[in-house]
C-alpha cells in the first residue's frame, strides 16, 4: 500500500452497539488470507434495506496510513480505554459480497449467527459496501412492501382460504419473521412460497431452520406439518390467477428439503396443472434424489434451483454433510432435469476467499461445461466467514483468491449464455 491510496474510512462500534467512523483510519475487507484496504472504486453505496451489525468477541482490522499497514485495533484511539468492535453489513438481496468484514477473533469467541458479513466503510456522508450487484429486480425491495398492504392481503386470504393451514403459516412468515417471499404472496407480486417439508436429508452447517440444541441459533422455525396437496394447490392457484408471469416455489428457508415430501408435492402439482397451464412451478432443493426429481417433472414441475457451495465433492460434503446421498447424485439429478427440458439454476452459496480461488473456478468451469445449466443465482453464504474458510481449507486445498470481480468476469467470458441473478425467474410461457 502507498501513501497515495484513496481509502474509505473504517467503521467500528462501541460496546453499546453505537456505530461510528474512525477518522484517520482506512476500512479493510477480508477474502480468505487477504486483507485489503477498501476504496471508493471497490465499494458502492450501501444498498437500501441492508443492515449493519457489530461483532462481539472480535477486534477490528483497520488500515493505519501512518505506517501503511493493516493493524488490529482493540481500543478507540481517540477515547483511550474504550473497547471497539468490528462492523459488518448484511446486504440486501441482489448483491454479492466481494469482501467480508475483517477482524481478529478473541480467545473463546464463538460462531457468529447465521448471517453474511460484508465489509463496510464510510465515505463523505454515507456507508460504502464491498458488493457487486447481480440482480436489479425489486422483488424484495422493502420499500414496495408496506406493512398495511401486507396486512390487508392477509385479511383477504383469510376470507378466501379460511381453513388453509399453509396460508396461516405464511402469515407468520410475513408478519413475524418479515419474510419477503411471504409478503409478496399477500401483496400479489412475483413469487409465492410453498413450504412443505418438515425434514431434510442434509445437515448444512448454515441451516437457518434447524440447528443442534447446543449449536448456532437458527434464525427461524421450521414448518411443523406437511400441508395436504389440496392446501398447497389452493395457495398456488390463488397466486397464479392474480399475478402475471407468476412463480410459485417449493423449498423455503422455513422448511427442510422438499424432495422429502415428494408425494404431497407431486399430487399438488398435478392439481395445479389440471386447473391452469399458467405460472412457473419451481423447486429449491439440494437435488439429491434423481428418481424423485423425475416424478416431479412428470407431474409438471417447470424449474429447479439446486443449492451448492462448491463444485468440488470434498467441499460440498463438508458443508452439506449429506445423509444417504453423495455429490454425484446431485449432478445426476441436474443432468436428468436438463435432459427433460427443465430450467435449472444453481443456488451458489458463495464466500470471498473460497469461492473465488482458482481451484473453485476450475471445478465450476468443468461442471458447467459438462452440465450446461441456464443460471447461477448468487447467494451470500449465511455463515461465520472465518470459520467457513477454515472448514473449507481443511476439506481441500485452496490457493490465493483471485477476487470476486475477476471470477464473475471469467464466468461471463467462458459462458456468455449463462444468466446471472438472485431470484427465480418465470420460465413458463403464459397460455
Amino acid at each position: 500500500m502507498t501513501q497515495t491510496l484513496k481509502y474509505i474510512t473504517a467503521v467500528v462500534a462501541n460496546d453499546k452497539g453505537k456505530i461510528f467512523d474512525l477518522a484517520g483510519y482506512g476500512a479493510v475487507g477480508a477474502s480468505g488470507p487477504l486483507r485489503d484496504c477498501l476504496s471508493v472504486e471497490t465499494t458502492r453505496n450501501l444498498p437500501y434495506g441492508s443492515e449493519l451489525m457489530y461483532l462481539p468477541d472480535r477486534i477490528p482490522l483497520v488500515y493505519d496510513p501512518r505506517i501503511q499497514c493493516v493493524v488490529p485495533m482493540a481500543e478507540n484511539p481517540y477515547e483511550p480505554g474504550e473497547p471497539i468492535f468490528p462492523v459488518a453489513a448484511f446486504n440486501s438481496p441482489g448483491y454479492v459480497l466481494s469482501r467480508t468484514s475483517a477482524y481478529q477473533e478473541k480467545e473463546g469467541a464463538g460462531f457468529l449467527p447465521l448471517f453474511s458479513y460484508g465489509a463496510v466503510g464510510w465515505h463523505r456522508r454515507g456507508f460504502r459496501s464491498a458488493v457487486i450487484q447481480v440482480d436489479t429486480e425489486p422483488r424484495q425491495d422493502l420499500r414496495q412492501m408496506p406493512v398495511e398492504k401486507v396486512r390487508a392481503g392477509v385479511r383477504r386470504m383469510r376470507r378466501l382460504l379460511p381453513d388453509n393451514r399453509l396460508c396461516r403459516h405464511l402469515e407468520k412468515c410475513a408478519l413475524t419473521y418479515g419474510c419477503p417471499a411471504g409478503k409478496n404472496f399477500f401483496l400479489g407480486r412475483y413469487e409465492a412460497p410453498l413450504p412443505t417439508a418438515t425434514t431434510c436429508n442434509a445437515r448444512c452447517l448454515g441451516c437457518i431452520s434447524l440447528q443442534p440444541d447446543d449449536g448456532i441459533p437458527c434464525s427461524q422455525n421450521r414448518i411443523t406439518f406437511t400441508p395436504d396437496p389440496g392446501e398447497i394447490a389452493a395457495v398456488a392457484l390463488e397466486h397464479i390467477r392474480r399475478v402475471r408471469r407468476a412463480v410459485v416455489s417449493f423449498g423455503q428457508g422455513c422448511e427442510g428439503d422438499p424432495l422429502t415430501a415428494v408425494d404431497a408435492i407431486a399430487d399438488a402439482i398435478r392439481r395445479i396443472r389440471r386447473s391452469t397451464q399458467a405460472g412457473t412451478i419451481n423447486m429449491n432443493t439440494n437435488g439429491s434424489q434423481p428418481d424423485k426429481i423425475a416424478l416431479l417433472l412428470d407431474a409438471g414441475l417447470d424449474s429447479l434451483r439446486i443449492s451448492m457451495n462448491s463444485f468440488r465433492q470434498a467441499c460440498y460434503q463438508a458443508y452439506f454433510r449429506p445423509r444417504g446421498y453423495r455429490f454425484e447424485q446431485v449432478a445426476t439429478g441436474i443432468g436428468l432435469a436438463l435432459s427433460r427440458g427443465a430450467h435449472v439454476a444453481i443456488n451458489y452459496l458463495n464466500c470471498p476467499g473460497i469461492t473465488d480461488t482458482p481451484e473453485e473456478w476450475e471445478a465450476l468451469q468443468g461442471f458447467i461445461s459438462r452440465l450446461p445449466i441456464q443460471m447461477i443465482q448468487w447467494r451470500n453464504l449465511n455463515f461465520d466467514p472465518n470459520r467457513y474458510v477454515q472448514i473449507m481449507n481443511q476439506a481441500a486445498a485452496h490457493s490465493m483468491p483471485m477476487g470476486m470481480h475477476v471470477l464473475l468476469d471469467k464466468i461471463r467470458r467462458s459462458f456468455p449464455k449463462l444468466r446471472h441473478g438472485y431470484f427465480n425467474p418465470p420460465v413458463r410461457k403464459e397460455p
